[in-house]
Formats: structure tokens, C-alpha cells, sequence
């Protein structure tokens, strides 16, 4: 039970370093913010002077002005005018301020949020479902910028006039505010249970609707899985639980606000008409004047409205320190790279491309129990064509995995040109891995810019060559817009082969030392395959290439072949040593797709 109670209030304190974390992202813009919050205060403290002014015309027009100010009717409408005046630019130079700091540390904490997502391992994306990233960047961050463009400010005003309305009133009218006033510690100590409600109701409505976000995200994703297994209904349906969860958290939401302002409601507003019924028997009395009971009587409408904004106020602001926790989540964990080391990457000298595995074991993080490499050994020299082979579980992938640093061994070491991998930065590492993906996975835009993502600097006629290299000039010039077509999502708009032949151009600008082709045409046409292999045979030359190949056709020329089974190396030579072994594996898979 201690342990509950010490991880609450750990937690507690956590939640309110989260919410102190964020205005590091308000000091670059401090002197707006106080300059806002200096406008809001003097704005507030002219409004409130409006009341009083107002009552004491009302003694005027009577007779009766109770502080022999010597103003006439028509000064205090000047006195009216300058403070309207005074109020609108107030809350112009605050709207505008505050609209400043909000927009732009705002999108500082974007910038830095998506930095923290991008450079992120593998093993944090396996953990994490796309829609709730998402929901992290958008939602959340939206949550805060209302906060701070908002809710604070109107937070400060609130409290401002009921501070000033308090002491206004308490002067004027010492008997009736003395009976208000019985009232707002209840209503704060109520405001605060239910707030703890509230706040729990709202976090968990979001962390739903990010759910939401994920279904919509995977299904938009994998759209042709949808629609070729007919499953518009299942996912219909799947959308459809996950919304009505949300409205029943809603609607639970909504019924405990819906009772705090009954509360308020009935609190609040029965209270101000018994005051005002004992101050009609004051003026009746001749205890105080008619003006000064008008002014009383709009004090406490606006000390009403300001009580009870405070239920919504905190509400947002509990809502966003929930946003805030699970941002600083994101912005404290360890990333895997830097942004700048990708940018010095593109500078680095090239490596040889010698490559050597020794006694490589490897279990995924996920799964320990379950080894899918059981000492591994390679030895790929510089320039040298390698293929993997085996079927699929068989460690072929994972292979490639860790040589690019996506995991780390358990056991034994891989060098390359004789230096550990992980001695190498690993933004360094991977700008000298290029990869031809079975696949390819193009960005929405125009070919010009998946072609340029291999070399975002290159010149026109580095890309041109490239494309021409590629065997996929020909079909982009025969498009209206040439470079400049549109792909589609994730390349929708293009072939099989044309895809592939983008990735090639892609990987041949990028020049890397080392070349992975992973079941690079595995997935083509008879002719597109010729047409791929022709532009792959170029971007291999002079490349240490690893090639995982399941058509053993298109690996009968490497210098070596490795056949895995169960994460071991069983067989390894040239493809007529390996089928010259009789029943042995690759012979066994040979067999099935050659006529031997």
C-alpha cells in the first residue's frame, strides 16, 4: 500500500516537472509573454474600475454621489470612452503577444518533437503504433498552443479580477461582501474534486482518440489489403467500437462537468440573489445608496462568471499537463542519432566495404528466448558479390539488420574494413549502406524528389545519369511532366518495375560503398525483371554487395553464396559448387526452381 501511495506521488511530481518543461520552449519569446501578461493585468484592472464608475454615475444623476469626485454626467462618459479605448488596444497588443509566443514555441516544440520521433532506433517504432505518434505531434501539441494562446491568459485575467472584484467590494460594501464571499471556499474545495475526476476522464479520452487515429492511419495505409480481402465491413466495424468508446468516455466527461455546474449553478446564483435581496433592505434602510448597490450588483455577476470559469479553466489546464507528459516522454528518451550527424554523413569519406561477421548470435529484444542467429561467420572482401539463401525465418534479413546498426548483436562481432561497427557513427554507417528493398517504398511526391532523396544536392545532370543508369530514364520521359510526375502515395501511380527502377536511381546517387539488394526482383514480371537486374548488375559494380535472394536464378553469377537454415550457416560456395553437393539444401532449392 506505501508503494502505491510513494509511486502516486512520484508520478505527481513527474506530471509537474512535465508541465515546467515545456516553457523552456517560452523563453526564447519571455519578453512577449510578460509584456502580454502586463497588458492583460492592466487590462483587467481598468475593466474593473468600470463598475464602480458606473455606480457612482448612477449617485450623480440622483444627487447622491457618495466620493465627491466633481465629475459630471457627461465626464464620466468621457471616463467610459477612454477606458473602452484603453481596453481594446490592451487586448489587442495581449491577443497579438501571446499569439506570438503560442505560434512560435509552439512550433519550436514540433520541430524538436519530430526531430526526437525521427531519430528514434527500430525497436522504439516496434513498440509504438504509427496513429498514436501521430496523435502526439498534432493533438497534443495542439492541446498546449491553446494553453498558451488561451487559457492562461484568460486564467491571469480571472484571477486578477477576482482578487481586485474581492477587495473592490470589501471596501464598498463590507457587510454584503462579507456574505459572498461565505461561499467561494466551498465552491474552490468542490472545483478541486471534481477537477481530479475530470483530469483523469480527459487523459483517458485522449489516449482513445488516439487510438482512433491509429485504425484510420493502418487501414488508409494498407488500403489494397482492404479492399482486395473485402474488408470495408471489418474495418467499419473496428472504427466504429473504437469511436463509441471514446463517446462513452465523452459522455462520462461531460456528466461530471455537467454536475460541477449544477453545483455552480445552483451555489453561485442562489447566493448572489439572497445578496442582493439583503442589499434592496439596505437601500430601503438608507444603509447605503442605489448607485453603490448597482455597483455591487455587477461586481458580483462578473466575481460569478469568473468563479465559475475557473471549472473550465483548470479543466484545460489539466488536459494539457496530461499532452505535456507524454510529449516529455518522447523528448526525454535517448534518441539513436543526432540531426546534424546525418547532414556531416553526406561528407564522409568513403570505406572500403570489407566486411567480416565473427560468431554473430542474435535474439530480438522482443523475443529472447527465441535465437535467430546462432554464430554466424562471413567474410566479405572489398568489391565482392555475396548471396544469402534460405527459407524465410532463416536469419537472411536480420543479417543485414545488424549491419546497419538497426540492432545489436548478442554475441560476437562484425567489422567492417577490420573496424568494429560500433565504432563508427552511425549516421556514417548507414549514408555507406545503400538498399534496393523487394518493397520499395516511394513519398508521395514527384519523382524528381524520391530520385533526389539518395542525393538531395545533386545536380540535374547527376540525376539524369542517374536515371539513365537505372533503366528508368526511358519511362520517365515518356510522362508529360518528366521528373516532375507525381507518384501517388507510397508510388501508387507507378509499376512494379518502375518503382523498382526509382529505388536503383535512388541508391546509384547515393554511391554507396556497400550495396544490400533484398529480394530486389523477386516480385516482377519476366521482362521487367530483365529490364531491373540490367540496372542492378550496373549499381553492383565495383560494390561490396549482399544480395537475399529467394530466386536462386538471379544469383548464379556472385562470388559466394551462404545458405542459412535456422540461423546457422549450413553450406556456403560458388552456385556450382553448392549444386554438385548432393542432397544437400541448396541443391534441395535448386531442384524445385531449375530443371536439373
Amino acid at each position: 500500500m506505501s508503494g502505491e501511495k510513494e509511486g502516486s506521488k512520484k508520478l505527481t511530481r513527474e506530471k509537474l516537472a512535465a508541465g515546467l518543461y515545456v516553457f523552456k520552449y517560452i523563453k526564447p519569446y519571455k519578453w512577449y509573454f510578460i509584456w502580454g501578461m502586463l497588458a492583460l493585468v492592466a487590462g483587467s484592472l481598468i475593466f474593473m474600475v468600470f463598475p464602480g464608475a458606473a455606480g457612482e454615475m448612477a449617485n450623480v444623476a440622483i444627487g447622491k454621489d457618495t466620493y465627491h469626485l466633481g465629475l459630471s454626467i457627461e465626464d464620466y462618459g468621457w471616463l467610459f470612452l477612454i477606458i473602452l479605448i484603453l481596453q481594446g488596444v490592451l487586448s489587442y497588443i495581449r491577443t497579438v503577444f501571446f499569439a506570438i509566443v503560442s505560434e512560435k514555441g509552439m512550433a519550436d516544440l514540433r520541430k524538436d518533437l519530430f526531430d526526437n520521433i525521427i531519430t528514434q532506433s527500430i525497436a522504439f517504432y516496434e513498440e509504438r503504433r504509427v496513429g498514436e505518434l501521430t496523435s502526439r505531434i498534432t493533438t497534443d501539441v495542439e492541446q498546449l498552443q491553446s494553453v498558451f494562446s488561451i487559457t492562461l491568459a484568460e486564467l491571469l485575467r480571472q484571477v486578477v479580477v477576482l482578487i481586485s472584484g474581492i477587495a473592490i467590494i470589501a471596501y464598498l460594501t463590507p457587510g454584503l461582501s462579507l456574505l459572498m464571499l461565505l461561499t467561494f471556499p466551498v465552491i474552490v474545495v468542490i472545483a478541486m474534486v471534481f477537477g481530479k475526476y475530470i483530469r483523469k476522464l480527459s487523459k483517458n479520452r485522449q489516449d482513445h482518440l488516439a487510438e482512433t487515429n491509429t485504425i484510420v492511419e493502418e487501414c488508409l495505409q494498407s488500403f489494397y489489403v482492404v479492399k482486395s480481402y473485402a474488408n470495408e465491413w471489418y474495418e467499419s466495424l473496428r472504427y466504429r467500437k473504437s469511436i463509441d468508446s471514446v463517446v462513452g468516455i465523452s459522455l462520462s466527461f461531460a456528466k461530471i462537468r455537467g454536475l460541477f455546474f449544477i453545483f455552480i449553478i445552483t451555489v453561485l446564483f442562489g447566493g448572489m440573489f439572497f445578496i442582493l435581496w439583503r442589499g434592496a433592505i439596505m437601500v430601503q434602510n438608507g444603509e447605503m445608496e442605489a448607485g453603490d448597490l448597482f455597483s455591487f450588483i455587477i461586481y458580483t455577476a462578473i466575481l460569478g462568471g469568473a468563479i465559475a470559469s475557473f471549472g473550465n479553466l483548470y479543466t484545460s489546464v489539466l488536459q494539457a499537463l496530461g499532452a505535456t507528459e507524454r510529449i516529455r516522454e518522447i523528448l526525454m528518451s535517448n534518441t539513436e542519432v543526432k540531426i546534424a550527424d546525418g547532414e556531416k554523413a553526406r561528407t564522409s569519406a568513403p570505406i572500403g566495404g570489407k566486411i567480416q561477421y565473427s560468431q554473430v548470435g542474435f535474439a530480438y529484444p522482443s523475443r529472447q528466448d527465441l535465437p535467430v542467429l546462432k554464430g554466424i561467420d562471413l567474410d566479405v572482401e572489398k568489391g565482392q558479390k555475396i548471396a544469402l539463401v534460405g527459407q524465410s525465418g532463416s536469419g537472411k534479413s536480420t543479417i543485414v539488420q545488424l549491419l546497419m546498426r538497426f540492432y545489436t548483436p548478442g554475441s560476437g562481432s562484425i567489422t567492417i574494413d577490420e573496424v568494429p561497427i560500433d565504432q563508427y557513427n552511425i549516421s556514417d554507417l548507414r549514408h555507406q549502406i545503400g538498399i534496393v528493398p523487394q518493397d520499395v517504398i516511394l513519398f508521395g511526391g514527384s519523382i524528381r524528389e524520391n530520385i533526389l532523396y539518395g542525393k538531395p544536392s545533386a545536380t540535374e545532370q547527376e540525376l539524369i545519369s542517374a536515371a539513365e543508369q537505372a533503366n528508368a530514364l526511358e519511362f520517365i520521359q515518356q510522362f508529360p511532366e518528366g521528373f516532375d510526375t507525381i507518384v501517388g502515395e507510397r508510388g501508387i501511380k507507378l509499376s512494379g518495375g518502375q518503382r523498382q527502377r526509382i529505388a536503383i536511381a535512388r541508391a546509384i546517387l547515393k554511391n554507396p560503398s556497400i550495396l544490400v539488394l533484398d529480394e530486389a526482383t523477386s516480385s516482377l514480371d519476366a521482362e521487367s525483371e530483365k529490364i531491373v537486374q540490367d540496372a542492378l548488375n550496373k549499381l553492383m559494380m565495383n560494390r561490396t554487395s549482399i544480395i537475399i535472394a529467394h530466386r536462386l536464378a538471379t544469383i548464379r553469377e556472385v562470388d559466394c553464396i551462404y545458405v542459412l537454415e535456422n540461423g546457422k550457416i549450413v553450406e556456403k560456395g560458388s552456385h556450382e559448387e553448392l549444386s554438385s553437393i548432393s542432397n544437400g539444401l541448396y541443391s534441395h532449392l535448386a531442384s524445385l526452381q531449375f530443371d536439373v
